[in-house]
């Protein structure tokens, strides 16, 4: 269960952060500085720039100046599993903080939002997730099949797994670390963003949402296709009919802002 109010206060917090990089420039940038600016000082543990083999020379320059503005927190690391998935899970391994957060360099993920995450976690939630479905959240410049397909699956997965939770699949959130521990994982693509929620909720993990906006990103490219989306059931149906977990119905806190 969530520390008391007073529990919370008091209790210390080191966050570390995954940023995966392909081809972002100034949003990497000013995702980084807005996130460091508006942190309490201490809270931010270390971001780790996970890179590949395919990222952009000029993307690498602005990690390289990121790690000069902020020594001992931001550094970059190669991924040694394939695709979107493969470089999450190396970056898990690697982090050392509390609580592992989850965000993208391309502005997508709104940075003024981490600063609320970090607080809710801070209350002993092991998982404090975003929604753009609730008042509050929203899509700008979200594909409208893209945007109907997502809400069916929204309400689909959330009655299959009994959750109140709204945003399965949006992969911007905290963890307490070691939730995201002694798992095998099986998605190496964009639905391990949903495979990485659902196996610590089916192991038990309290969760809570707060609600956040989406803005399609104004550099770089999406290496997730509309076809890839459809992966997303095969996880999802998978570990619910495994037989060996099942998740308990929970009450998900509801959104302040």
């Amino acid at each position: 269960m969530p520390y008391s109010a007073s529990e919370s206060a008091t209790k210390p917090i080191s966050v570390s952060i995954i940023m995966p990089v392909m081809d972002e420039t100034e949003s990497l940038r000013k995702t980084v500085d807005i996130v460091m600016s508006e942190s309490r000082p201490g809270d931010i543990h270390e971001i780790i720039c996970v890179i590949s083999k395919f990222t952009k020379p000029e993307s690498l320059r602005v990690c390289e100046e990121l790690e000069a503005a902020y020594p001992q927190v931001v550094w970059t690391r190669q991924q040694v599993k394939p695709y979107l998935g493969g470089a999450l899970q190396d970056a898990f391994a690697w982090s050392t903080g509390s609580h592992i957060m989850l965000m993208a360099s391309d502005l997508e993920t709104d940075p003024h939002a981490a600063k609320s995450l970090i607080e809710e976690a801070r209350h002993g939630w092991d998982i404090v997730g975003t929604t753009r479905w609730k008042e509050g959240g929203g899509f700008a410049g979200y594909n409208p099949i893209k945007l109907v397909a997502n809400w069916f699956f929204q309400k689909g997965v959330g009655l299959l797994y009994r959750t109140n939770l709204t945003d399965l699949t949006f992969g911007y959130r905290i963890w307490r670390t070691e939730m995201l521990r002694g798992h095998q994982w099986e998605e190496l693509r964009h639905p391990f963003l949903l495979e990485c929620l659902l196996r610590p909720l089916l192991r038990g993990a309290n969760s809570k949402e707060i609600a956040v906006k989406w803005e399609a990103r104004t550099e770089g490219e999406s290496h997730n296709t509309f076809l890839r989306n459809f992966l997303y059931f095969r996880i999802a149906l998978k570990l619910r009919f495994q037989g060996r977990n099942r998740i308990a119905a929970r009450p998900v806190a509801e959104v302040h802002q």
